[in-house]
């Protein structure tokens, strides 16, 4: 393909929300006063949705069957250093993740958003941008530049349109991750001059860093991505972040930033720190059992429906190093796949949690329970999505927890037995909120006229309940596109 289809899917929500600029400049210069309407939010709609639509052509053009980087667009800059982007099966179903979830979003933000709306727009099509080029780049300065851009965005979209303590948990969040981030920009630096002057990802994979080296370099990058991701200890931005940011930056969040971490692992820290990755493997198994089991009992004693959510996400995130540190090929897959399936479920469950906010505008638990008989289409897609966390079989849920815990198993046995702890704690901590929320006696007097969900918000929810079944029964629509990068990966790690 002569078209560069990466460059395209990348810049053109950056595009959107540069013209929006500019149109309100102009607007604003013409009539003397501030002056922006809904008319925003769908410009922003229109260049998110082309912009899916892009990621769908360069999905049709991807060969499965080819395990090395496709679409490869590269310039040079200076000194080894380039504008190369690329993908392969690892990263397009995450780009397509981004550019599904990013619509949605948006759609979930009309109506709510009142205040300062073109800059919310526009925050969120940077933020877009930024995300696609992590999973695009395949020079690490590139990588870098995109990976901690992304912050911005999102601290603003938390800091300026998040809850009543928003500036605290906006900063919790940037600075925890800024600082994993400074100590893999200093392992960034010495790959580039220990591999010669040059910051290719493809020459990077390949070349041998002496063991002693790679120690400190996976400590580095495992800092970064073990934040994003987030892991055990360095969780506590999350739920904080979450609790605090509007419901479309929780999807986001969610759904896609976490991603970041995991993708980190795969892409940098298996190939190219092999020694160091089997060195550190029981280390990961620890902290990620322990991620599971606490913070599914930390989940189950929370009030808040958005920070239960937000604790299940920690759990499930250790479902996925589990798998990648599995070194094996149905634990890699399975924690692909969990990416996956996870940013569709957890984007969900915090649109399900955002319609009773805009309702009732509290998000504690108490403050629910009989909501089957006055919203039975908002229980039956709560009860959907409850299912799919939990990992019932069907569910995509379940395809991504069962085939970490399968590779965990081939690895350690201790491990997968921990993981299957919080697959059952999970259970105890979703069905309890269920049960608190959907079921029982209308005793709170404001629930006596809620409305069901609107037409909006079925447009943001169907879509995701169709995912989620469709990945459930049809596991291999992705493991088509990532097993040959997964082995790939698996071949770098062993030295092949």
């Amino acid at each position: 393909m002569d078209f560069p289809i990466l460059s395209a899917v990348t810049f053109l929500p950056l595009a959107g929300a540069i013209l929006i600029l500019l149109v309100r400049s102009l607007t604003n210069s013409q009539t003397g006063e501030e002056a922006e309407d809904n008319r925003v939010m769908y410009a922003g709609l229109v260049f998110s949705v082309a912009t899916f639509l892009v990621s769908l052509v360069m999905l049709v053009g991807f060969d499965p069957d080819q395990s090395g980087y496709q679409f490869v667009e590269e310039t040079k800059w200076y000194a080894g250093i380039s504008y190369k982007m690329g993908v392969d099966g690892l990263s397009i179903l995450l780009i397509l993740l981004t550019t599904f979830l990013t619509p949605i979003a948006l759609i979930a933000s009309i109506g709510s958003i009142k205040h300062r709306l073109t800059e919310y727009i526009v925050a969120f099509l940077v933020l877009e941008t930024f995300m696609i080029g992590v999973f695009c780049a395949l020079d690490l300065v590139l990588f870098y530049v995109f990976f901690e851009a992304g912050l911005i965005p999102m601290f603003m979209i938390i800091g300026v349109w998040g809850g009543a303590d928003r500036i605290y948990a906006s900063f919790k969040f940037f600075l925890y991750t800024l600082l994993g981030s400074l100590f893999m920009l200093a392992a960034v630096i010495y790959m580039y001059l220990a591999a010669g002057g040059t910051s290719d990802i493809e020459v990077l994979e390949t070349f041998a860093f002496a063991p002693g080296a790679q120690t400190w370099l996976w400590l580095a990058f495992f800092a970064s991505f073990a934040v994003k991701l987030p892991m055990w200890p360095v969780h506590t931005w999350l739920p904080d972040a979450h609790v605090q940011a509007p419901t479309a930056g929780s999807v986001i969040l969610a759904g896609i930033l976490l991603k970041m971490g995991g993708y980190g692992l795969l892409r940098f820290s298996l190939p190219m720190f092999p020694d160091a990755s089997e060195l550190f493997q029981p280390l990961v198994f620890v902290l990620s059992v322990i991620a599971i089991v606490y913070a599914s009992l930390v989940a189950w004693r929370q009030t808040d429906m958005k920070k239960l959510i937000a604790y299940s996400s920690v759990a499930h995130m250790g479902f996925v190093t589990l798998g990648i540190f599995s070194f094996t090929e149905i634990g890699v897959q399975g924690a692909v796949f969990q990416m996956i399936s996870h940013g569709l479920i957890s984007g969900a469950l915090f649109l399900i949690v955002g319609v009773i906010y805009d309702r009732m505008h509290t998000r504690e638990i108490a403050a629910y329970g009989g909501l089957v008989s006055k919203m039975p289409i908002y229980a039956a897609l709560f009860m959907l999505f409850t299912m799919a966390n939990v990992g019932l079989p069907g569910t995509s849920g379940f395809v991504g927890e069962i085939l970490t815990m399968v590779g965990a198993f081939q690895a350690s046995t201790w491990a997968a037995a921990g993981a299957a702890l919080g697959v059952i704690f999970s259970a105890v901590y979703m069905l309890t909120l269920y049960r608190r929320t959907i079921f029982g006696e209308v005793t709170n007097p404001q629930l006596e006229t809620i409305q069901d969900v609107n037409i909006k918000e079925l447009i943001c929810l169907v879509p995701l309940a169709v995912g989620t079944l469709l990945l459930g029964v049809m596991p291999n629509l992705v493991f088509d596109v990532t097993r040959e990068s997964s082995l790939r990966a698996l071949a770098l790690l062993s030295g092949g």
